[in-house]
């Protein structure tokens, strides 16, 4: 709600009433001298109780112990790209291995229509890991698991493990065959891990749908998904779908005449969104419906990227899709062909696709098809949806001629099986083209499936070798892609190779791929654990967006080396402040990748301070002052959670990680333990130790805490008791208040974190006050720890009430008061948190944002400039679901066929049919199965049952350097006054206003700054103003020598027919059984 300007007769008639209540007001200048006594005093505690300027001399006259070394930015990323280059290299060649090991076992391999049983072996990775789990099971083993710290689960190097999607019957011809040459796979995957113990996951993603993997590992628990079954397919995995085609440009062209109705209607939506899934972010697409008019589903003119949040928009849309009149297939194509010509937008370019689900008709389109695609460049293909008695011969024929391929959806079983194998098409290319398309590539990050965290993946396609026989061409080259061969790398694996503790707390390195989505970044945190969620963070949506970072970003993607020192805005790690500071970006490529890898740095964190590790310093320092039985001399330690040593184990328990430490390092010679780590942490706790001492010897009035806290990992509260209360991150690399501290050059005020949910504190709140200690030497500026206190809320607010106090006064206002019925006093810091008050009630509030303690000023302050804001978007947050209870999730999702179903041969042909069959086989046999998954349910973490969601925050900062502000809030019939004053030096500010209870006539909603459910910015805006991007340099859509005779069918993974029959009359008998029942 906007405050208005106040006219002059306003003024008038506050003269008029009271006589003069204007003049009683007090005038800026005396607020001033009001201010300079709050900060002088505030000041001279903080700059006595710390003591910082001690403890820069105490580094000074230690210098002998250390030395001051430059981080090369330039050198820095150019080794550490390197590095990365040399990990993803050998995980290539690793690659290169299987694959083409993959494509001979192909080849030597002996189709058969039956084996024995003693012909196929395999470990099922669904199979329980109970003992009688696979006893009476063809062809079933069972690995013999240990615990594996490096995949942090269950694993057997001594075999794979085989995953197969639900949909897909186990028992059929097509997956017998290639259980039985997969399986020599298993010695190759053995090998690569005997050469490279680092090796993660190997995985061969069949293109029929099954998975083996390397080594064997349970599959993740099935509770844990959505719908509580196990729906993974890897052919709709992210690495899958990049390996398996080049890039696509996608129009779905949906029929929306009067026929499509009902439920060839509702398949069709199914069967659309379904489509969608296949897509990653480096294709575009676009969904349309026609009947005489094409009408476009969402708000997209024209193709956009297919990533998760147009997918979302589009499969929105399509389910608002109507059917009426008649089909005009001609006004379809004409503007689906239009779609995949428009050449200003940002696109795939590379295979061009039409999508069309249909219910089928008279009319093939003939002559728009041959005006807008006589060369064939763009594939069309047709899906005849539902089950109706229609001619298919002309959409066949659409297909057919358009180097595509028809299939069928009957009903809902066949959708999820259809609206993938179009990727068999569009591999057959990638085939012919033979070595030119064996390029290994490699993934955007997203979350793996088997619990290892944030990955990347090398893929490279696997071919059909064999040689085909027909009558049109003879025996010629099988064109058909096998599979996808793909090797996992951990996100931790490649943070490894960026050294981090000598690029100070607000160093970063930080790496893209062409999209711009980082792969590293200290804001790369998704919260949604679960892996069906693609991780897609923008770097300009990581980092607050200006348009230097733009700059940056298109010359990563480009490939280019650079550097630029840019004046930038940065969000707090605790996400509720905004800093200005400097920042050198320094970039350069991965080669042999897309990635790009860059380093940012502040100016203060060009050098580092590297420890002298000698027996001097060790005797000198004795590491007595890390010890537990020395705390009330030196104040409670902590160390931060580092790697300091091989065989350290880090422990959640801060004191016993301290006492592990102590142990281990008087035990361990230093060749065992990260030199420099353990150096630096020593070398901060002797300088530290010095400083406390010093604390020792004087007593300081309205101090609760004293602290230090530094790079090297050190950070002392004095006195020990009031480590009680320290809640800070031990870890200074990740603590809020220190990294934020080190990009200012004034005393930092912190208030807590406010109580939302209502209990009583356990004591009474503290503020945190805390400085950078500079270091100047030889001219080097470093800040190598903070320096603070926590000031007592009671001794402040006397302190600051007595500052104001104005002796002799009559009528005018003597002052903040406390408790004063005509006005309120308070102070905020740069975020506008409530940090001190005159009221009782206030401080009750301490930590607060004001905008929901009092709306009306914090609007006008933001009105009038002392705060700015800025709005951003979290896309990596996750909310409670917007429906459903969580009870409600699981059986809403199981599929219940429909009689019409069960009477179609072409359901039961449709392998999802046989999902269905074992849930019901399993509920007749086993009538408490649900009741024991509810149950388990509560096992799971809540986590598991929330949503991934964008959330919006508003941040609120100084942007300016004026220092006094005044105004009046205008509620209609009564107003209010106020002045304001920053308290130089700090991060403060000092208001004094009419009281909020003198004038209740104009308060509006509170105004937000904490995180919020959002829709996010407009789509389809964005969709206008895409981001720059850069797809993949090859493109595979076309080849002279493909065969597409092929164009309309294909082998079935489900069994024949006739033993099908006899099972839909079984199950209609107990079907209607139980309704009789």
């Amino acid at each position: 709600m906007d405050t208005c300007r106040v006219p002059a007769w306003v003024f008038l008639v506050l003269v008029w009433q009271g006589g003069c209540l204007a003049s009683q007001f007090p005038t800026q200048l005396m607020i001033k001298e009001w201010v300079d006594q709050m900060q002088k005093e505030l000041v001279t505690l903080a700059d006595t109780a710390t003591g910082g300027m001690s403890l820069t001399q105490i580094f000074l006259r230690n210098q002998h112990l250390y030395s001051v070394e430059q981080n090369d930015a330039e050198e820095l990323v150019a080794r550490a790209a390197r590095n990365i280059e040399q990990l993803l290299r050998k995980r290539s060649a690793a690659l290169k291995k299987l694959a083409a090991a993959a494509e001979q076992f192909q080849v030597d391999h002996t189709w058969k229509d039956e084996f024995e049983d003693d012909e196929i072996s395999y470990y099922n990775s669904k199979d329980n890991l109970d003992a009688n789990e696979t006893e009476g099971k063809k062809y079933r083993l069972r690995p013999d698991f240990k615990e594996d710290a490096s995949f942090r689960r269950l694993t057997d190097h001594n075999h794979t493990a085989v995953h197969i999607p639900t949909d897909i019957y186990d028992g059929s011809t097509i997956v017998l065959n290639e259980l039985n040459w997969t399986e020599a796979l298993e010695d190759v995957f053995r090998k690569n891990r005997e050469d490279d113990p680092t090796l993660l996951w190997q995985v061969f993603g069949s293109a029929t749908g099954l998975a083996r993997y390397f080594p064997a590992s349970p599959w993740m628990d099935a509770r844990k998904t959505p719908s509580k079954i196990d729906l993974y397919d890897v052919r709709r995995r992210p690495w899958y779908i990049q390996g398996a085609a080049s890039p696509k440009d996608m129009l779905i062209l949906v029929d929306a005449s009067g026929s499509v109705s009902g439920l060839t209607l509702k398949l069709i939506r199914t069967s659309v969104s379904e489509m969608l899934e296949t897509l990653s972010d480096d294709d575009y697409v676009n969904v349309v419906y026609f009947n005489t008019r094409v009408k476009k589903t969402a708000c997209f003119d024209h193709l956009v990227q297919a990533n998760v949040r147009n997918k979302k928009l589009l499969k929105d849309a399509v389910q608002n899709i109507t059917a009426k009149g008649i089909t005009n297939y001609t006004k379809g194509f004409e503007f689906a062909f239009e779609q995949l010509s428009v050449k200003n937008v940002s696109r795939a370019n590379c295979n061009k696709i039409i999508m069309l689900f249909t219910d089928g008709g008279e009319e093939r389109a003939q002559a728009i098809l041959e005006k807008y695609n006589a060369d064939k460049k763009v594939r069309i293909f047709t899906f005849s949806v539902g089950q109706h008695n229609y001619d298919k011969g002309p959409i066949q024929w659409m297909a057919c001629s358009n180097k595509g391929y028809f299939y069928e959806i009957p009903s809902i079983g066949a959708i999820r099986i259809n609206t993938q194998e179009y990727l068999d098409v569009l591999g057959r290319p990638m085939v012919l083209a033979d070595k030119q398309a064996k390029q290994i590539q490699w993934t955007n990050v997203y979350l793996d499936a088997l619990e290892l965290g944030l990955v990347i993946t090398g893929t490279l396609p696997v071919f059909n070798r064999t040689m085909t026989v027909d009558e049109r061409h003879g025996e010629h080259q099988n064109q058909l892609i096998l599979g996808v061969m793909g090797i996992d790398v951990s996100l931790d694996d490649i943070k490894k190779l960026t050294p981090r503790f000598t690029i100070g707390p607000n160093g970063y390195y930080f790496a893209i791929d062409p999209n711009g989505y980082v792969l590293l970044h200290p804001n790369l945190q998704p919260k949604n654990p679960k892996f069906q969620e693609p991780v897609t963070l923008d770097l300009l949506d990581a980092e607050l967006e200006n348009d230097i970072k733009v700059e940056i970003r298109k010359m990563m993607i480009d490939g280019e080396i650079g550097e630029r020192t840019i004046d930038t805005l940065v969000k707090t790690q605790d996400e509720r402040y905004i800093d200005r500071g400097i920042r050198t970006y320094t970039w350069a490529p991965v080669n042999g990748t897309d990635y790009s890898l860059a380093l940012a740095l502040p100016k203060y964190s060009e050098h580092f301070i590297q420890a002298k590790l000698g027996e001097d310093m060790k005797e000198a320092m004795s590491m007595e002052t890390m010890q537990l039985d020395r705390f009330d001399e030196f104040g409670h330690t902590y160390i931060a959670p580092r790697e300091y040593c091989k065989e350290l184990k880090l422990s959640l328990n801060n004191t016993q990680f301290l006492l592990d430490f102590n142990q281990f390092i008087e035990r361990t010679p230093p060749e065992a333990c990260n030199v420099s780590l353990v150096s630096r942490l020593i070398l901060d706790a002797g300088l530290t130790a010095e400083l406390v001492q010093l604390w020792n010897e004087q007593s300081v009035d309205g101090i609760v805490a004293r602290f230090v806290a530094t790079d090297g990992g050190i950070t002392r509260v004095y006195p020990r008791s009031a480590a009680e209360e320290w809640s800070e991150n031990h870890e200074t690399y990740e603590s809020s208040f220190y990294k934020r501290t080190l990009d200012n050059e004034i005393y930092i005020f912190t208030a807590p974190a406010f109580n939302t949910e209502g209990r009583e504190p356990v004591s009474e709140p503290c503020i945190l006050v805390s400085k950078a200690v500079d270091l100047t030497i030889d001219k080097v500026t470093l800040k190598p720890a903070v320096v603070g206190v926590k000031l007592n809320i009671s001794f402040w607010m006397n302190s600051f009430m007595n500052a104001t106090l104005k002796l002799n006064c009559k009528d005018e206002i003597c002052g903040c008061l406390k408790n004063d019925k005509h006005v309120d006093c308070v102070i905020l810091d740069d975020g506008g948190f409530l940090l001190m008050s005159n009221q009782d009630e206030y401080i009750s509030l301490i930590g607060q944002f004001f905008g929901e303690v009092d709306p009306v000023l914090m609007i006008n302050l933001v009105n009038t400039s002392l705060y700015s804001f800025n709005k951003t978007y979290d896309y990596q947050s996750v909310c409670d679901p917007e429906k459903d209870s969580k009870a409600a999730a699981g059986p809403r999702s199981v599929y219940v066929p429909t009689i019409a179903d069960l009477l179609s041969v072409g359901w039961w042909a449709s392998t999802a049919a046989w999902s269905i069959l074992q849930q019901l086989i399993y509920g007749l046999i086993f009538p408490n199965l649900l009741e024991a998954v509810e149950s388990a349910e509560e096992e799971i973490s809540d986590a598991m049952f929330k949503e991934s969601c964008i959330t919006e925050q508003t941040q609120y900062f100084f942007d300016n350097d004026e220092r006094s502000y005044s105004g009046v809030l205008d509620c209609g019939n009564c107003s209010r006054m106020y002045r304001g004053e920053k308290l130089p030096n700090t991060n403060l500010v000092f208001l004094i206003t009419d009281a909020k209870a003198t004038c209740l006539s104009c308060d509006p909603r509170p105004l937000r700054q904490a995180e919020q459910p959002s829709e996010g910015p407009d789509p389809c805006e964005l969709a206008q103003n895409p981001r720059y991007r850069k797809g993949p340099d090859a493109c595979f859509d076309n080849n002279e020598n493909e065969d597409d005779s092929e164009c309309g069918g294909g082998t079935c993974l489900s069994p024949c027919h006739w033993p099908m029959l006899g099972l839909q009359l079984l199950l209609l008998w107990l079907f209607t059984s139980l309704r009789h029942s």
